[in-house]
This record gives structure tokens, C-alpha cells and sequence, in this order.
């Protein structure tokens, strides 16, 4: 036996010795610790920069940086010969950048910037949290090279299995996150226990390497070993288009559901997790879903997803499932391919810096990318199409003929649609009946019938990765011409969201009215007519809550400083009369641009009779830096599309807020939402911050559905009871129930338990 061949051997018999589950246990720990820290470092951002959905973005596209970096450095690391010469290094590195703890926001990259907050909310992440995060994401990689070229190289076992390991701890902690940790640990405790678990990791990778040591599984790393195979870079530009694809994936649609409802912890996990959880059945010995059943699945919800990805007025919970399943199907289908081409383990490190290309390939473009070159959301559907070129291409010289005349048909039904809203959608604006049916929704109906037959198609073809791909990309410029009956005259885009204006005819209101959608949702509303212009429409028309406020106000005296947070149209500064004064408290200086450009809106420009003033920022911050008893009336309505900036609404915000008003000042809490209950947290809030409050639940009549007044949830706070009284007596408001729900505060807030109360009220009429 050569000298070679007994050092293995004795390697062989000693490695015997290394627990196979320390490994998986340090992989496991490392795992949950990076995936539990990027929620809760978020949440600490979050409201220094108005809650916006885009926090969440920029983040995860940070934390994929931070992750290529870690496997770069995991890969560089395999020129040390030794485990032992590896795992000094990497305890040194961990070390060294524990400097960065206790947990927190770094206050070095200065004051938030609505300017350029990518950049700010990038260099407060680096500081705070990039090296230890770096470091910490390089010990999946490397723990499993230590796997391969100890237990793995005598022993014949793969470490790819580790991976499973790894996602799982990612997982589970993901979970955790909004399950328990939040709703049970205030931040301070979050952030200190976290750099605890940091220094237990330490120990932990410590004692792994040390065992490694002492077992001499260095024999192993100095006996001569095969060079690794050489790799195509065809084959690492495959591995960085499947993991790019997910990742891509996985930030538009969290981006499409915190939209509509907040950006906040429990909904940023799921997509992650559900992506997380991909790879742990990837990376499976025996998968729990075949990659055939995969690929069946992930057709069918694919372009189900597409279709209906338009149609946002869809109930919430059935879009949200549509789109999560497709997202998951889509992910698992990429993942799979990525097992299938999976390389020697000699080239893991190789593998997995593919991986974290490709996930900061998908992230970037998300985040930094089309925010630039689209002025709409578009990058979710053009990924969702590219996602089908992952699929087999099967044989395109063997078709069927009736392959062919299933896609021949996709595509017409898919063609069809656009077309016929073209000619024929606009001749329906007025809508007739012809005898008992509804010309315009019959052809609703008929859009909807041809973009069904699109979808059973493109399932049909889905064994033809080509066709499939056609008719998808079609069906999903159809579903959105189908979708989109506005007149859209210019869109823009900024870091909080995509503003449109687009105009409508109204005849009751003189003509043409223009509108501000942020979003998904209405921001207001002006009138063209000469006669028309200065009446506020929608939320704060005069009979709505908002209305209410300011006409009992103005009565009172004639001279009234107002405060508004979110500036949407600027349509309350039509009550702004000489003698007042009006100062916006606004996030997004395009709304500011958009809002105060006469060619746009002349709320500010024209109607305005007395002072307005604009102040950049979050407004939780610019308030609070406000004189106190400054206002007669200070309204917050600071949606993004139908986001909850949640940090506006707790106790600490709206105590702030109180101290800000005159002794018989009034607050408005502008608290409509499709999909979030918000009154029962506001009422309780408006208590137990000291304050007095009434609510009111507003529905327009005949008469106000002539003038464009929207309905209203509101509940507006005093810092006494007699502020109040002339509302109490007016009859339309009643008295808050403190009751309905726990109180919002800084280290607690329920949005899960608003989706749930508000698809209770929907669902109040089942028996």
C-alpha cells in the first residue's frame, strides 16, 4: 500500500469519528441566523423610510449581495489545504466582524434620504449588518467542502444533502420570524438576542472544527487528490440563468402583494420561505414532489397567474394563492433543473458562486434595474414568461399536428383579445341593454372566455417549452389590455411606487376629470371644468369624514393651520382660504413634482388662497421635529397604493401627533382599505395614546355618488373631550369601542389580524 493510499485509509478510519450530524447542525445554525436577521434588520429600517414596499426589495437585494460575497470568499478559501488552516481563518473572520454588534441601524450613512434612499438604505445595510451577515452566509458552502473532502471523500457520501439542511434552517427561521419572534419579543430583545445567537455560532463552528482536528482529518486533506473537472461556461451561465429566474421571481411578487396590503414581516416571509422551501426539495435524496409533477403543476398555475395578474379588483385571497403557487411551482421547477446539472462535489463552491450570481443577477434587476427603465411594475410578467424557457423543449422537428393546432388556436384566442378591445371595447363605454343582458358585460364575459381558452392551450403545449412560452407572452399583454380601461396619460416611478395619471368623462362634474392612481389605488381626483376645479372630489369631498373636519373647522374660526401627511393630488388645499396655512408632509419628492405641476393638478397651484408648504421625508421623523401645539387640523392619509405605513399608526405615533395639535386641535386618521380592517387597531390606538376619538364609517347616498365623494373609514382623535363635541352632536360620528383589537405600538402590530378582520366583514353575510 503507497504512503498515499494508508494516509486515506487511516483518514477513513478516523473520520468515522466526526458526528455527521455536527455538521448538519452547524449548517442548520448558520442557516437560521442569516434568514432570521433579514426581516428584523428591515423592520428597523422600514420606518425611517415610510414603510415603503421598496424596503424590502432594496433589502433582499442587498442580502444576495452580501451572499455572493460570502460563497466568493467560501471559494477562495479552498486554496488553504487544510480544514484546519480553513476553519482558523473563517472563526478570525467572524470574529473581526462581530465588531459591528449589538444589532442595529448605523447611524454613520447619516438622515434617511428621500433623494436617493436606495443608496442610503444600501450603506445603512452594509454598515450595520454586511460583514457579519457575509461571513455567517459563507459557512453553508464551506462546511459542506469540509463534508466532501472528509466524510464525502472516504466514505462516499454527498454533501449536496447539506443544502437541504441548510434552506431547511432558513426556513423554519423565516417562519419563526412572524410567528413568534415578532408577536412575542419587543426590537431591543430581537436585536440583542440575535447577536447572542451570533456568538453561540461561533462556539459552535469552533467545536466542529476542533473535532475535526482531533480525529486528524487533515490526512484526508494531504493525501493527493483528483483535480476537479474543468467546467463549460455554458454550463455556469445555465446554473446563473435558473438561480436568477427565482430570485427575480421571488421580489416581484412580494412586491405585488405588500402593494395592496403593507410592507411588514409576515408578508415579506412567505414568498422567501416558499422559496426557501424549493430548494429543501431540490436538494432532497428523494424529492417529495417529482420534478414531472412539477412540471405539470407549474403550467396550469403559471398561466393562471398570468391571466390574471391584471385583474386586481379579483378577491385578494384567491389572487394571493394564484400567485404564491405559481411562484413556488415556478421556483421548484428551476431548482430541480439545477439538481439534475449539478457538478462534482469537487466543484461545490464553484456551484453554489453560480447560485449566488444568479440570485444577485435576478435580485439586482428588481431592485435597481427596472425601477430605471420601467415607469410601470412590468419586470414580475416578463420574468413570469422567461420562467417558461426553463421548461423541456422537447422535440421541434417531431410535432404533432395536433400540438400544432392547440397552439395555433392559444395564440389566436390569446390575439383575439387585444384586438377586440381594441375595436370593439371602446364603442361600450356607454353601457345598453339588449333584452336582459348587459352589452358591456357580456363582452367582459367574452374577454374572460378567450383568455380561459388561451390558458387550456398553453397547458396542452406545455411538453414544448417554445409554444408555451408564445402563448404565454401573449396572453400576457391580452390579460392586460383587457384588464386596463383607463385613459393612462403618463406613468412615473420612483423608490415608493408607480404614479399614474389618467383621465375619465363625468358628465355630473362638467366633462373631463383627471386622476392620480399610486398603485392600484385612486389618490384623488380634479375636475377640468372652469366651474368645477376647486371642489375636492373623492376622500375629502365636503360630505366625507375628511369634509366634515374641515367645514366644522373653518366655521370655528378663520384662521386655521393645517397639517397633512401624503399629499396624493393635493386636493386639500382647495380648503385652504386666505388666513390659513397648509403644510404637506410628504415621503416622495416626484409626488411633490407631479402634485404642483398645473399641466397635472392646479389644487396647490390655483385653489390654494392661502400659504402652502412642502417638507420632504418620513413623516413619522418631519412631524415630530413640528412646534407643539402647532395645528388646528393635522390628517394622516399617507397610503402608498393600499400599503399600511403601519409605524404611522401606532400608540407612540399618534401621542406624538397629539402633542403637535392646538388644545381643540383634530387629528383625521384616513383608514380606508380594501383589504385591511383597520378601525378596530385606530380606536384602540386613539385611547391608550390619551387621546379622545370618534368614528365613522362613511357610504355615499344617491346624491353624493353624483359627486364623486368616495366612501370613508376615518377616525379622528382630540386632546380633549369638548374638541369633539360638535361632531358627537352632529350625529354622524360614534364613540371609539377601545375593545376591537390590541393597540398598535412600535414593537407590535397585527396586520395579519386586519386581513383576517376584514375578510370576516366580507364574509359576514354566510350563514
Amino acid at each position: 500500500m503507497s504512503d498515499a493510499a494508508r494516509k486515506v485509509a487511516s483518514a477513513g478510519s478516523s473520520t468515522g469519528s466526526v458526528p455527521p450530524a455536527l455538521f448538519a447542525i452547524t449548517v442548520f445554525s448558520s442557516a437560521a441566523l442569516v434568514f432570521l436577521v433579514q426581516p428584523m434588520v428591515a423592520k428597523l429600517v422600514l420606518p425611517l423610510l415610510g414603510g415603503s414596499p421598496s424596503v424590502w426589495n432594496t433589502s433582499q437585494a442587498f442580502f444576495q449581495i452580501a451572499l455572493l460575497v460570502g460563497y466568493a470568499y467560501a471559494h477562495a478559501l479552498q486554496r488553504i489545504r487544510s480544514v484546519r488552516g480553513q476553519a482558523i481563518t473563517h472563526i478570525a473572520l467572524l470574529l473581526t466582524a462581530a465588531i459591528a454588534l449589538p444589532l442595529r441601524v448605523n447611524s454613520l450613512a447619516g438622515p434617511p434620504s428621500s433623494e436617493h434612499p436606495n443608496l442610503w438604505l444600501l450603506s445603512v445595510l452594509a454598515l450595520s449588518i454586511g460583514a457579519p451577515f457575509a461571513v455567517l452566509s459563507a459557512t453553508a458552502p464551506l462546511v459542506q467542502a469540509w463534508h466532501a473532502r472528509t466524510i464525502g471523500a472516504t466514505q462516499g457520501k454527498e454533501p449536496y444533502v447539506l443544502y437541504a439542511a441548510s434552506n431547511l434552517g432558513s426556513l423554519l427561521a423565516l417562519l419563526a420570524y412572524p410567528l413568534i419572534v415578532e408577536p412575542a419579543l419587543t426590537v431591543v430583545f430581537q436585536r440583542y438576542g440575535w447577536s447572542t445567537g451570533y456568538g453561540v455560532f461561533i462556539l459552535l463552528i469552533g467545536a466542529l472544527a476542533l473535532t475535526i482536528s482531533r480525529v486528524h482529518a487533515e490526512a484526508a486533506m494531504e493525501a493527493p487528490r483528483m483535480a476537479a473537472p474543468p467546467g463549460a461556461w455554458r454550463e455556469r451561465l445555465g446554473w446563473v440563468a435558473l438561480a436568477a429566474i427565482p430570485s427575480s421571481l421571488m421580489l416581484g411578487v412580494t412586491a405585488y402583494i405588500t402593494t395592496d396590503v403593507a410592507s411588514a414581516p409576515f408578508l415579506w416571509v412567505l414568498p422567501l420561505a416558499l422559496y426557501l422551501g424549493t430548494f429543501v426539495i431540490a436538494f432532497q435524496a428523494k424529492p417529495a414532489i417529482s420534478p414531472e409533477l412539477t412540471l405539470a403543476l407549474q403550467a396550469a398555475a403559471l398561466a393562471a397567474c398570468v391571466a390574471m395578474l391584471p385583474f386586481r379588483t379579483t378577491f385578494y385571497g384567491l389572487q394571493l394563492s394564484i400567485h404564491l403557487v405559481a411562484f413556488f411551482l415556478t421556483a421548484l421547477v428551476c431548482h430541480q433543473r439545477l439538481v439534475q446539472g449539478r457538478p462534482d462535489p469537487r466543484r461545490l463552491t464553484e456551484f453554489y458562486l453560480c447560485l449566488s450570481i444568479g440570485g444577485v443577477v435576478g435580485g439586482g434587476f428588481n431592485a435597481f434595474v427596472a425601477p430605471v427603465i420601467f415607469n410601470d411594475v412590468i419586470e414580475y410578467p416578463i420574468v413570469l414568461v422567461l420562467a417558461c424557457l426553463a421548461r423541456p423543449w422537447g422535440d421541434l422537428q417531431r410535432v404533432p399536428i395536433w400540438i400544432w393546432a392547440m397552439f395555433l388556436l392559444g395564440v389566436a384566442a390569446a390575439t383575439l383579445t387585444p384586438v377586440a378591445e381594441a375595436f370593439v371595447g371602446p364603442n361600450l363605454t356607454t353601457r345598453s341593454v339588449v333584452g336582459t343582458f348587459d352589452q358591456a358585460e357580456l363582452f367582459d364575459t367574452g374577454m374572460k372566455a378567450l383568455l380561459t381558452l388561451a390558458v387550456v392551450c398553453a397547458f396542452v403545449v406545455r411538453g414544448r417549452a417554445l409554444f408555451f412560452t408564445l402563448i404565454i407572452a401573449i396572453l400576457s399583454y391580452a390579460a392586460q389590455t383587457a384588464a386596463d380601461r383607463t385613459d393612462t396619460l403618463q406613468s412615473w416611478r420612483s423608490f415608493f411606487g408607480v404614479m399614474k395619471l389618467s383621465q375619465t368623462t363625468v358628465p355630473a362634474l362638467g366633462g373631463q376629470v383627471k386622476m392620480l392612481a399610486h398603485g392600484t389605488t385612486l389618490h384623488g381626483a380634479q375636475a377640468q371644468a372652469a366651474g368645477m376645479r376647486c371642489r375636492p372630489l373623492v376622500y375629502y369631498a365636503p360630505s366625507t369624514p375628511i369634509g366634515q373636519v374641515f367645514r366644522a373647522k373653518q366655521a370655528q374660526s378663520q384662521a386655521l393651520r393645517i397639517g397633512a401627511v401624503g399629499l396624493g393630488t393635493g386636493s386639500v388645499a382647495a380648503y385652504v382660504r386666505p388666513g390659513d396655512a397648509l403644510t404637506f408632509f410628504e415621503i416622495d419628492p416626484l409626488v411633490v413634482r407631479i402634485a404642483s405641476d398645473p399641466a397635472n393638478f392646479s389644487y396647490t397651484t390655483e385653489c390654494a388662497k392661502g400659504p402652502i408648504d412642502y417638507v420632504i421625508g418620513d413623516a413619522r421623523l418631519t412631524v415630530a421635529q413640528q412646534p407643539a401645539d402647532q395645528f388646528d387640523i393635522l390628517l394622516i392619509d399617507a397610503f402608498s397604493s393600499d400599503a399600511v405605513p403601519a409605524h404611522l399608526l401606532t400608540v407612540e405615533a399618534v401621542r406624538g401627533y397629539l402633542t403637535k395639535l392646538k388644545p381643540d386641535g383634530v387629528l383625521i386618521l384616513h383608514l380606508s382599505n380594501r383589504n385591511l380592517d383597520l378601525m378596530g387597531p385606530a380606536q384602540a390606538v386613539a385611547r391608550k395614546a390619551g387621546g379622545w376619538a370618534l368614528a365613522q364609517n362613511y357610504r355615499p347616498g344617491p346624491k353624493e355618488d353624483k359627486s364623486w365623494d368616495s366612501p370613508e373609514d376615518a377616525v379622528i382623535v382630540a386632546r380633549s373631550h369638548g374638541a369633539l363635541a360638535g361632531f358627537t352632536a352632529s350625529g354622524k360620528w360614534r364613540t371609539v369601542n377601545p375593545f376591537l383589537a390590541r393597540p398598535w405600538t412600535d414593537d407590535y402590530t397585527n396586520l395579519a389580524g386586519a386581513l383576517y378582520l376584514n375578510m370576516q366583514g366580507r364574509w359576514a353575510w354566510l350563514p
